[in-house]
């Protein structure tokens, strides 16, 4: 693997130094407002939004940021309107564990270039640790190399990290009844989810409606460290453009083999690995 690039290193620094100022002072005390959709949002996301968005404009003149915090207006003509780079953010991802003082929650940047994730950072605050990847170099934590072993192929022995509130009833239902993996757990931040994944703190993942900012550095992470995944439609359909602003469900595996028998058992075929 190849050593993790000085880009990486100040980025990382840089959403650390956001988290500490935005993000830790304010845990335990937190006041959150539901907004449109239904979700929450705190002072700490738009305080981290502001204080990325700055550092971004000096340090990458002319490249965008697409950032959750934003109107769906802004965000589709952001997409649209990258004819090469733009910096994708969810200044705090899991905003709900946040604000109920539940500790699992992180920053998410990825930069995407020409329809595909370039570089993914994911911030634990609470854990200071730092995932990060480059797409084609491979990933790492806290600067170290980071690979996810490519070990079993049962999904009786599996950990699996889902997502229960988007999922259609008929599936729930199979999986409370008669679940293939050994245990579950529901976490709350799609971006770290993804990493405790490339981390081998999980097997099996499965999400019923993630959006872009959502996936976009954590699948990129997971990808380097050899997880293999796909992004569906919400009814399991494929999808020809996975960097899109409409929500996808996302299905994963540790390894080839428990992405197929996993697919399978969803009823979601046994397609391929999509790209991040």
């Amino acid at each position: 693997m190849n050593a993790m690039s000085p880009e990486l290193t100040v980025l990382s620094e840089m959403l650390r130094a956001a988290a500490a100022r935005e993000i830790l002072p304010r845990f335990q005390h937190v006041a959150a407002q539901a907004k449109a959709d239904g979700s929450l949002v705190t002072e700490a996301d738009l305080g981290v939004q502001a204080i990325v968005r700055a550092e971004l404009e000096q340090a990458y003149p002319g490249v965008p940021l697409l950032g959750e915090e934003m109107s769906g207006e802004e965000q589709q003509a952001l997409l649209a309107s990258a004819e090469t780079a733009i910096w994708c953010l969810d200044p705090l991802d899991g905003t709900s564990n946040y604000a109920g003082g539940f500790p699992y929650f992180c920053i998410s940047l990825a930069l995407l270039w020409e329809g595909q994730t370039r570089l993914g950072l994911v911030l634990d605050p609470v854990r200071d640790e730092c995932f990060v990847a480059e797409r084609g170099s491979g990933a790492w934590l806290n600067g170290m190399p980071l690979a996810s072993p490519f070990i079993g192929e049962d999904l009786g022995d599996c950990l699996a990290i889902v997502d229960l509130k988007r999922l259609p009833e008929s599936l729930l239902a199979r999986l409370g009844a008669r679940a293939p993996y050994r245990s579950l757990r529901s976490l709350g931040s799609v971006a770290l989810e993804w990493c405790w994944l490339a981390a081998g703190r999980g097997r099996l993942y499965l999400h019923g409606g993630q959006r872009l900012w959502d996936y976009a550095a954590g699948r990129l992470i997971a990808s380097e460290t050899g997880v293999q995944s796909r992004l569906l439609a919400p009814g399991g359909e494929p999808v020809t453009a996975e960097l899109s602003l409409t929500p996808r469900l996302a299905v994963a595996a540790a390894n080839p083999v428990l992405l197929a028998r996993w697919s399978s058992w969803l009823g979601l075929g046994a397609g391929p690995q999509s790209q991040p």
